[in-house]
């Protein structure tokens, strides 16, 4: 069929990856297109008035793929690279995340075309608010609840949260999740992701009866998710060799003093110039020999050009869309690496946005204790379900992590059937 207006290298894996789960689920061709193609999408144009007086049009978007389960979720990326396509393939994968770990919602995404790096804080702000303006119609905490992605943050949500709580009158905390815990955010939400990332590590340490002490670990994106997972595998033995971010990569074989790595970072805005550390090419980073690889930055990173060169043992996806559909293909023929797909691997960050939601509903909130007991108990569930049914149908973790999520959608429309 035509994808347009979705058509796009990112949204044809999703949808290659879809058909390789129909095919296992043995799902009717007259359902592949209503679980595949999104429910709705927005495009928006929006004028931003910049500090030096000119007016700048930045162009957004939001998808909601699917609204059968309860309300759409997803997070609000801020990139240059944002298209329609990338964010209907977020929006679908996010579908298969929380059907996944048994969450009731739909996948969303939003996002705008821009580099917040290049905004200053008051033009982030009205982007930000008028993004969130023309959005209205189509949001709110029983329709669709954005959240943080790429380049957006607490103070981004603050606002998209001030701003429709402007329109209707009231605070609504639930239009949003990933607010400062002040403004009804939950506490452990900022590292959720990346803590859940190693808490699946661990597990897959476990699995294949590997010692964690000692274990080199590689991770690609420093940004809030892999600094998390990086400090959170460290404290389960592991030593981090290398990480990267935009600015280039760096590695040092006796492990990375990732505190003061930390604070360089919030000096510099960069893991570049660290002390100590050798400067590498990001993509040779990826092929270093390790225990755990955590590509946890954008997506299409590990592809047919590399996936045969990786020397991990452990691939642990903390981005969303990392590897590629004949990637997969060439790790499929190497079963001495062991595969926790993205959609179970970082769906720390969605649980306790969930949790957020819900506590912001009931007006009553946990402790921090509370809400990492819960999301290690909701990412146990879905891990021993997706590795039983990895090894009971001999199909790959992403196909049987993907089977669980597309089945749970693919029946509740069963169920509710078609109207009119």
């Amino acid at each position: 069929m035509n994808l347009h207006p979705f058509e796009s290298p990112t949204f044809e894996m999703a949808c290659r990856q879809f058909d390789l789960v129909a095919d296992v689920l043995e799902i009717p061709e007259a359902m592949r297109d209503r679980l595949k193609m999104p429910k709705r999408a927005m495009t928006v144009t929006m004028p931003v008035r910049m500090d030096d007086g000119r007016v700048q049009v930045f162009v957004g978007h939001r998808v909601q793929h699917h609204l059968t389960l309860g309300p759409t979720k997803g997070g609000v990326r801020f990139h240059p690279e944002v298209t329609l396509g990338e964010v209907a393939a977020l929006a679908m994968w996010m579908s298969w995340k929380c059907a996944l770990v048994g969450l009731p919602y739909g996948g969303a995404k939003g996002g705008v075309a821009c580099d917040p790096r290049q905004l200053s804080r008051g033009e982030l702000e009205r982007l930000t608010r008028r993004y969130t303006q023309e959005l209205i119609p189509v949001i709110g905490p029983q329709v669709d609840i954005p959240a943080p992605d790429v380049g957006s943050d607490e103070q981004v949500m603050a606002w998209m949260m001030d701003t429709y709580s402007s329109q209707v009158g009231h605070a609504v905390p639930g239009v949003v999740t990933g607010k400062p815990v002040l403004l009804g955010g939950s506490l452990g939400r900022r590292e959720a992701t990346g803590r859940g990332v190693a808490y699946l590590v661990s597990r897959a340490f476990d699995t294949l009866g590997l010692p964690m002490q000692g274990a080199r670990a590689v991770v690609q994106g420093y940004g809030n998710v892999g600094s998390v997972a990086a400090a959170a595998m460290a404290d389960h033995g592991l030593k981090v060799i290398a990480v990267a971010d935009v600015s280039g990569a760096i590695h040092d074989e006796r492990g990375l003093d990732l505190k003061a790595l930390d604070a360089h970072v919030a000096k510099t805005g960069s893991v570049l110039g660290f002390a100590g550390a050798q400067a590498m090419d990001p993509a040779a980073m990826l092929e270093l020999p390790c225990e755990v690889l955590v590509p946890a930055a954008m997506e299409r990173q590990i592809t047919e050009h590399n996936a045969g060169r990786i020397a991990c043992r452990i691939l642990a996806e903390g981005a969303n869309g990392p590897t590629t559909p004949k990637a997969d293909e060439i790790l499929s023929q190497r079963p001495e690496i062991f595969v926790i797909p993205d959609i179970l691997c970082n769906s720390g960050g969605v649980i306790v946005s969930y949790f957020e939601w819900v506590q912001d509903l009931q007006s009553f909130f946990w402790t921090q204790g509370e809400v990492m007991d819960r999301l290690y108990r909701l990412l146990e569930q879905a891990f021993v379900q997706t590795l039983e049914l990895s090894r009971r149908r001999h199909l790959s973790m992403r196909l049987a992590a993907l089977s669980l999520g597309v089945g749970r959608v693919h029946e509740a429309k069963l169920r509710r059937g078609l109207y009119p």
